[in-house]
């Protein structure tokens, strides 16, 4: 193989293309309802969902709130840009003119909703007794713990007035189809977004005990407002019996893609797993033992696996849970020859970046140490893009206008490359 770097970042864009909702939102839809219908949603996906469903059915009535940086153009859609991932006043307004909409339909009208991953923060009411400022807290809390993506959405769900089935009872008795894209491992459509569109059947005090493990902790007067005002939606409320989720694109998806582009030039393909889940820095050194286990293959072999990973922060740098997997596995392969990786978010945004993720190869080490940077000092202080940076090996696609969550690619090549 001529380029193992370039191959590998041809995977990546794969998996992205075929996520993006211009591609792939269409055989999605329904046929346009008749009557009123009225297109809300939210996640760094919406604005391009918005865009496709235009392309397809016409200007459209409705709002989406999206990521800064992700507006796409709409031709009756209205776009609304707030913060990601902890919540901004922007996003508290454009949630509470989303829920003024809905509460004005009736029930000969359509809402189709277009979630995909960010609309956790995007979408952001709080609880009677609780601020912005509680919010914005908590969040931060759950993105520096190291908890799974399910111990984060299943808390926040409790906090909010659009999360776990409350956007969709919101538009009753209006019908309500939504279009999911999936960044959560196992594709369950509750756990995307905080589940605005989706029944919950968990209660606050097990979504608390489940961050607490994490070192979450929650003021009195936030347990207060959970226990008084906590309204999530049953699966069995009447007010979601016109409600239809539809999950569309998924890791799981877009990994097959990467992988029949691996095939069509002679690479054989393993797929790992497509949902998972733990500390970067530990997976990394997980694939590391797998793939160095592994007698050299004749002929070149790449490791594909999604979901996503999590980041316990130790230091105050500037990383992600993608480039600090990339990292760890330098570290733990060493000079390994023939192994090449990559490891990114196809949001475009891994953690505290707007950098997608980075790649790595046999020469990563001696590069670090030609430009005086410290892989072990680096990931000490949860500082992998930094370091990246200074070799020169960040992956920067910008935007990518959809989002289903991690990709890692490792390349063994064989023994004669």
């Amino acid at each position: 193989m001529d380029n193992p770097e370039t191959f590998l970042r041809d995977l990546f864009a794969r998996a992205v293309a075929v996520a993006d909702p211009m591609a792939s939102l269409a055989e999605a839809l329904p046929p346009k309802p008749e009557g009123r219908v009225v297109v809300v949603g939210a996640g760094k996906a919406s604005a391009r969902m918005a865009e496709a469903l235009e392309a397809a059915w016409g200007a459209c009535e409705g709002l989406v709130i999206t990521r800064y940086g992700y507006e796409r153009p709409c031709e009756g859609i209205t776009i609304r840009s707030a913060a990601h991932p902890v919540p901004d006043a922007a996003g508290e307004a454009a949630t509470l003119e989303m829920l003024e909409l809905l509460s004005s339909l009736g029930e000969t009208d359509t809402v189709i909703g277009l979630i995909s991953g960010g609309a956790s923060s995007l979408l952001t009411a709080p609880l009677p007794g609780l601020t912005l400022d509680d919010l914005q807290s908590v969040n931060s809390q759950l993105l520096a713990s190291g908890a799974p993506i399910s111990v984060m959405n299943a808390l926040r769900k409790h906090l909010d007035r659009a999360k776990g089935g409350q956007l969709a009872a919101a538009a009753f008795p209006a019908r309500m189809i939504n279009l999911l894209i999936s960044d959560v491992p196992g594709d369950d459509p509750g756990m995307i977004g905080s589940g605005p569109t989706v029944g919950e059947t968990g209660v606050w005090q097990d979504a608390i005990t489940k961050a607490a493990e994490f070192g979450v902790e929650l003021p009195p007067h936030v347990l207060a407002a959970m226990e008084a005002h906590s309204s999530v939606v049953s699966p069995d409320d009447t007010r979601l019996s016109t409600t239809e989720n539809r999950l569309y694109a998924s890791p799981a998806r877009s990994l097959e893609a990467a992988a029949e582009l691996a095939r069509s030039v002679g690479v054989d393909v393993e797929i790992i797993d497509d949902a998972l889940e733990g500390e970067a820095r530990e997976v990394a050194h997980d694939q590391a033992r797998r793939v160095l286990a592994i007698e050299a293959p004749v002929g070149a072999v790449v490791y594909l696996s999604g979901g996503e990973l999590t980041v316990t922060r130790r230091g105050n740098g500037v990383g992600g849970p993608n480039a600090e997997f990339a990292l760890a596995l330098a570290v733990a392969l060493g000079a390994a020859p023939g192994i090449h990786a990559i490891a990114c978010d196809t949001d475009g945004v891994d953690g505290a970046a707007e950098v997608a993720g980075a790649v790595i190869g046999p020469r990563t080490l001696a590069k670090a140490q030609a430009a005086d940077v410290d892989p072990e000092v680096a990931l000490a202080r949860n500082d992998a893009h930094s370091f990246f940076e200074k070799i020169g090996d960040q992956v920067v696609t910008g935007p990518t206008l959809t989002n289903v969550n991690d990709f890692r690619a490792v390349l063994r090549l064989p023994a004669n490359s």
